[in-house]
């Protein structure tokens, strides 16, 4: 597991925190092993909402980007090798030393062999499939990402956001299935940078749209690419997310990752929370991919449900009157 890399670093192989450091660390996950720094020393930094809720409520500071200089700097890699270079880049700009700690197969060993012709590696070893290096100085302004990258129709998108380089066929299936009207209040869960939202606000009647997103890159995106009054933007964990009055209809193409791992729970609780912020006639839209195990949370949660279309790669469902409705 790479939680104790970043301990065993500290313990057994010389790196050196000293305990006045200033220290950012970008991009941990929930359960990262950060204990080799104190909480009164660091800066968590997140901006996917339930992740930054966790850091917060275990006492820690909490920002979405970077503010000011460290000391040190320790990157967390993600899945996406722009989104890490990019992070890199940071890290250096911000600090004198940066730590990078990654598995096999987020890339970390080719991402070392490109520091290590850049910067100085003062250290590095290989623990449970993967790695973590450190090193000083070098210029890597190259890897730092632009303001914005513009894909097919005119969307602003940005590295590491779920869909970068092109509209997902998933949310093009589903917003070609939507019904003409949906009512007067819809809510898209896990936004993302607002293609499905954009379609929604073609369709007639629409009076309040809620794009819910707890990644606050892709809605930073989604700001720009949803420039309609009707629309209302919210950073926020979709299955937790109270609108405060009743919806009539949600459409979404539901998250299955919680960070690495493939995890169909997580479409499931944005099942049940749409149940939960609907009127009792409203309407569920989604769409998955084909295997994934969504229609017994369906049943539980509406008392109609129905595949309306799809392919070999994903379904499109359609739920109706909640059995779950807020009280």
């Amino acid at each position: 597991m790479s939680q104790n890399r970043l301990s065993l670093a500290v313990q057994e192989h010389g790196l050196n925190l000293p305990s006045d450091a200033r220290v950012a660390i970008f991009a941990p996950y929930v359960g990262y092993d950060v204990h080799a720094v104190s909480r009164e020393q660091c800066d968590i930094i997140q901006p996917l909402k339930p992740v930054y809720d966790a850091y917060e409520g275990a006492g820690y500071n909490v920002k979405v980007v970077e503010e000011g200089l460290y000391t040190t700097a320790i990157v967390v890699l993600p899945r996406a090798k722009e989104q890490a270079r990019d992070l890199i880049a940071r890290a250096v700009k911000c600090a004198d030393l940066v730590i990078v700690d990654g598995q096999k197969t987020d890339g970390v060993d080719s991402l070392f062999k490109e520091c290590r012709k850049r910067g100085e590696i003062l250290g590095s070893f290989a623990k449970s499939h993967g790695r973590l290096f450190w090193f000083s100085g070098g210029d890597f302004s190259d890897w730092q990402a632009g303001p914005a990258t513009q894909i097919e129709g005119g969307f602003e998108t940005r590295p590491g956001v779920f869909s970068a380089d092109a509209v997902d066929p998933a949310s093009e299936m589903l917003a070609e299935v939507l019904p003409a009207k949906l009512g007067r209040v819809v809510a898209d869960l896990g936004a993302g940078w607002g293609y499905l939202s954009k379609r929604v606000l073609e369709r007639d009647g629409v009076e309040v749209l809620h794009l819910v997103e707890a990644d606050h890159v892709a809605l930073s995106c989604a700001e720009v690419n949803v420039q309609d009054k009707r629309a209302q933007f919210h950073w926020a964990d979709a299955t937790n997310f109270k609108p405060g009055h009743r919806v009539e209809t949600v459409v979404m193409n539901p998250p299955f990752h919680t960070g690495r791992k493939a995890d169909p729970d997580l479409g499931k609780a944005f099942i049940t929370a749409a149940a939960k912020m609907m009127a009792p006639s409203g309407h569920l839209w989604m769409v998955a991919n084909r295997h994934l195990p969504y229609e017994a949370t369906l049943r539980e949660s509406f008392q109609e449900v129905e595949d309306v279309g799809g392919d070999t790669r994903f379904k499109v469902l359609h739920a109706q009157r909640p059995t779950r409705v807020r009280r």
